[in-house]
């Protein structure tokens, strides 16, 4: 396996099983650089979104770097829309920003935004509506959800002409949010995993830095193999070449079945995922 290997989408779509994560990258040079850096590593999966507001820059560093549309995998998601035509003009606007014909894979950010929260059921088919007709159009090639519980994608599956294949959620060693993740498999949607570093606390878990020594490895390259383990796609992001390089170097070893169920005991040492239903925004 290397990071162009692909996992099959329940379309049918292949999708790398590593991407680049690009949440927190400021707009600008950071952002630019950081993706201009990892398509230089090898990966060829960029993940960002509209609220991210940094499509511009990956847009940018995507044309820049000169690789064939057709062997990138590209997502982004839509954040605080409420009806079909405003998904529709967000999907609009980050084509443009991207500068890309199409998205291969296009998310709901969020399942219930404070604003829409009362009628998130009604809210979501709205934009869902808008998405599955981008996909007609042939403006986006996949869609899915993102923070989505199952309690959020119940109703969405009920009216979904298009199902989603994807579900990206905050997955770590210690927030592994298994009810979810064994709701995605009986649906056949992939997790994917953004933050799957823990946004850098699992660093300091003692557990972690010993499988680190043993292997020879970092605490990072332990963690995202794991993930692979399991059937996950991990998101890594970083803003350091070093470190984008290194988030790739991950296929040259395997884990012990003792040591991926020693990382399996980790749920809960370093933070907690939010709950959908309870954030301020």
């Amino acid at each position: 396996m290397s990071v162009t290997h692909t996992y099959t989408l329940a379309n049918g779509y292949k999708i790398p099983v590593v991407g680049f994560g690009t949440w927190q990258s400021k707009d600008g040079e950071e952002a630019y650089n950081s993706v201009k850096w990892a398509l230089e590593s090898g990966y060829r999966h960029i993940d960002t979104a509209e609220a991210y507001g940094n499509e511009d820059s990956i847009g940018r560093a995507i044309k820049d770097s000169g690789i064939a549309r057709k062997d990138l995998f590209i997502t982004t998601k839509l954040w605080g829309t409420n009806s079909y035509e405003e998904a529709s003009a967000a999907l609009e606007k980050s084509l443009k920003d991207l500068q890309v014909d199409y998205v291969d894979l296009f998310l709901i950010h969020w399942p219930n935004p404070k604003a829409f929260r009362p009628d998130f059921v009604t809210r979501n088919a709205n934009i869902w509506k808008a998405m599955e007709d981008g996909v007609k159009a042939g403006k986006v090639h996949s869609i899915g959800v993102s923070n989505f519980h199952e309690r959020h994608l119940l109703p969405l599956l009920e009216v979904a002409e298009i199902k989603p294949v994807v579900n990206q959620i905050l997955v770590n060693p210690s927030d592994q949010q298994l009810d979810i993740v064994e709701f995605n498999k009986a649906h056949d949607i992939l997790t994917e995993a953004y933050s799957p570093l823990g946004t850098g606390k699992i660093f300091g878990v003692k557990e972690l830095q010993d499988l680190a020594k043993k292997y020879g490895k970092s605490v990072a390259q332990i963690v995202l193999n794991w993930q692979l383990e399991k059937g996950y796609l991990p998101l890594p992001k970083s803003i350091h070449a070093e470190r984008i390089a290194q988030n790739v170097d991950i296929f040259d070893f395997k884990l012990e079945a003792d040591d991926i169920e020693r990382i399996d005991g980790l749920h809960g040492k370093a933070g907690l995922a939010k709950n959908p239903d309870e954030v301020d925004f």
